[in-house]
């Protein structure tokens, strides 16, 4: 269009006339007169839309699914070759043998929930920050180690980090009685809390007071908001007495944790959270039980029984 008094004026007056048509539509409402208009275009470009979204839409997740994923495998290499010092530092006497099996089993565990952990040494025990039930670590900050993450070793559950230095944090254990964590039963998926009690078994308050559960189930954690303090799916312990429920709202079991907490060595602090709730499988396999041998008794050629497996009595 050429640049003369006649296209101005057209263009000064297109643009009164939408101003005019806003000014209609949001005094208007929802009865708005250029609702049905709206609704109209809707219906034509919404499937265009549509198709664009999902033609751009998988483009964008892929990169950032690769871009993630790098990140992540080099954040997870990065502690691998960590932990694999450490296993070289640990040498090779009787001791340090049964170290790093700790540090193994500790790497098994953590890689069925897909944790990223870094790996760590107990260098004292004892009540340094007024706690009575609490560990010191040999990593700290400079290591990545912050407050609230969880803490785990080749057993299940140790606890949750309260104190981070330079070089150092303090590790709050699960059987301290200030200590609390949601939990979940194997299976039936029941909620409760469970708390320390010192070197007692830990105490568990199950959310729904006519919850089934027996000795031998298995609890693991719930998680928190975040990860932090707690990440999922980590074992806690096996029910070992269940109180009768007496009709009250929660009911309480007692739960032996996996972790020693006396005999703590190698441990990992989970720096990296699992993608997804591993649920149940990070728990260790359930022992299989040993057959039993059915005796029974068998008449013998002068016709005294004998006892053989598998034979049948008779009587002459």
């Amino acid at each position: 269009m050429r640049d003369t008094r006649e296209s101005r004026l057209l263009l000064v007056l297109l643009v009164a006339i939408a101003f005019a048509l806003i000014t209609v539509d949001i005094r208007g409402g929802e009865e708005s007169p250029v609702d049905g208009a709206r609704r109209a275009a809707a219906t034509v470009f919404g499937p265009v839309e549509n198709s664009v979204a999902s033609a751009v839409d998988p483009i964008g997740n892929a990169v950032a699914a690769v871009r993630d994923s790098g990140e992540r495998h080099n954040r997870i290499a990065e502690l691998e070759r960590e932990n694999a010092a450490l296993k070289a530092r640990l040498g090779s006497d009787d001791r340090n043998r049964s170290r790093v099996r700790e540090l193994d089993k500790l790497m098994k565990r953590a890689g069925a929930g897909q944790y990223g952990i870094k790996a760590a040494e107990v260098i004292a025990i004892g009540a340094a920050q007024g706690f009575s039930w609490t560990v010191t670590i040999d990593v700290g900050s400079a290591d990545g180690i912050k407050r609230d993450m969880t803490v785990i070793n080749g057993d299940g559950l140790v606890g949750r980090v309260t104190t981070v230095g330079p070089g150092t944090a303090t590790v709050l254990l699960a059987s301290d009685p200030d200590f609390t964590v949601g939990t979940r039963m194997e299976k039936t998926d029941e909620l409760g809390f469970a708390t320390g009690q010192g070197d007692r078994p830990l105490s568990v308050q199950l959310l729904n007071g006519k919850a089934k559960v027996k000795p031998g189930d298995r609890l693991v954690t719930f998680g928190s908001q975040a990860d932090k303090p707690f990440v999922p799916g980590v074992p806690v312990g096996e029910v070992i007495r269940v109180d009768p429920s007496g009709g009250d709202l929660t009911r309480t079991v007692f739960v032996r944790p996996y972790a020693g907490f006396s005999r703590l060595d190698i441990v990992g602090v989970v720096v990296q959270a699992p993608r997804a709730d591993p649920r149940d499988t990070v728990l260790p396999p359930k022992p299989t039980p040993r057959p039993t041998v059915t005796v029974t008794a068998t008449p013998t050629p002068t016709g005294t029984p004998s006892a053989e497996p598998g034979g049948q009595p008779e009587v002459e």
